[in-house]
């Protein structure tokens, strides 16, 4: 998959494709139902795929601090959407430039004179321009301009509700962590490159992996019975803390990861951490020795969870 940073860097070659937009935060069922009719169409028209979204995410542009937690880091949104057949990303920067333009311009310049495109298909809520003053019935009116098809992929349900980023967050909150893999199609998944920590775990009798997760809110805060990928004898059990470590002073927010029955330097590789059941929410301990006797606790109710008859069996890679 071609990763095309900002519209000043598409090229003559890019002309002419099936196109989607849209933020496709978690990439999850109801996105995957569209990629798959884009790939379809695609494979008709012989022509690539090409998946247009934002960085920062619009929503995060107007309200700042006050947006809703992603579900992934863009590095993440980038290796899930590998997955489904995506040839290209075309990421643009929303800023103000943006925010302003009107929807006939977004059509004109970025659809028809930058993508040549030829077949658009977008969510049945999809707005778009200044003040989201583009929908559905405009791209409709502009394809028979412009000579392009236009379609929407009816909203997408599972358990007669549908399925969005908004409600795999909410199952994230509450910690229904098998919710959300049945609304992702997909465990919840984090990646990251493990770094070099401040060395606490190993004396407490618990040496984590550290990935740092950056300073944005996480969809999850918590401890987490985990699968580990991406390692020699992989899926890896563990137990793993997801937050800023309050008990240690912590401010960043990452990701430690304890695997069991494991001992090796870890440092600089790249994971893949399947969080599969939360254990418990993040809290302060009183003392050091507090800490460690319910990490103990935590350890024991993970290594519980995956030897009962119900857990869920190993997986591959992606």
């Amino acid at each position: 998959m071609e990763l095309i940073r900002g519209a000043h860097n598409l090229r003559p070659r890019h002309r002419g494709s099936v196109v989607t937009i849209g933020n496709f935060d978690g990439v999850h069922l109801g996105h995957q139902a569209v990629l798959g009719q884009l790939a379809e169409k695609g494979a008709e028209l012989g022509l690539p795929t090409t998946v247009v979204s934002f960085e920062p995410l619009p929503r995060e542009y107007f309200t700042g601090g006050g947006a809703p937690p992603r579900l992934q880091r863009f590095r993440d949104k980038l290796l899930a959407m590998r997955r489904f057949s995506v040839d290209r990303l075309l990421c643009l920067r929303f800023n103000a430039a943006l925010a302003r333009m009107s929807p006939e311009d977004f059509i004109r310049i970025l659809l028809v004179e930058k993508l040549g495109v030829r077949y658009l298909v977008v969510g049945d809520d999809f707005r778009f321009g200044r003040q989201r003053g583009g929908d559905f019935q405009t791209l409709k009116d502009a394809g028979r301009v412009h000579g392009f098809e236009v379609a929407h992929m009816h909203t997408f349900h599972i358990d007669g509700e549908r399925v969005s980023s908004t409600r795999i967050r909410r199952a994230l909150e509450l910690g229904r962590m098998a919710e959300a893999e049945k609304l992702l199609g997909r465990p919840y998944r984090i990646n990251g490159r493990v770094i070099h920590g401040d060395k606490r775990g190993r004396p407490l009798g618990f040496p984590t992996a550290n990935l740092r997760l950056g300073p944005s809110p996480m969809a999850v805060r918590g401890v987490y019975a985990v699968e580990v990928f991406g390692l020699p004898g992989e899926p890896l059990q563990g137990v793993a803390n997801a937050g800023t470590r309050p008990t240690l002073g912590g401010v960043q927010n990452r990701l430690e990861v304890h695997l069991f029955d494991f001992d090796g330097d870890l440092y600089g590789r790249h994971l893949h951490v399947d969080l599969l059941h939360r254990l418990r929410d993040e809290q302060r301990f009183p003392s050091l020795d507090a800490l460690r006797a319910q990490i103990t606790l935590d350890a024991a109710r993970a290594r519980q969870f995956f030897a009962a008859p119900t857990s869920p069996a190993p997986r591959g890679t992606d």
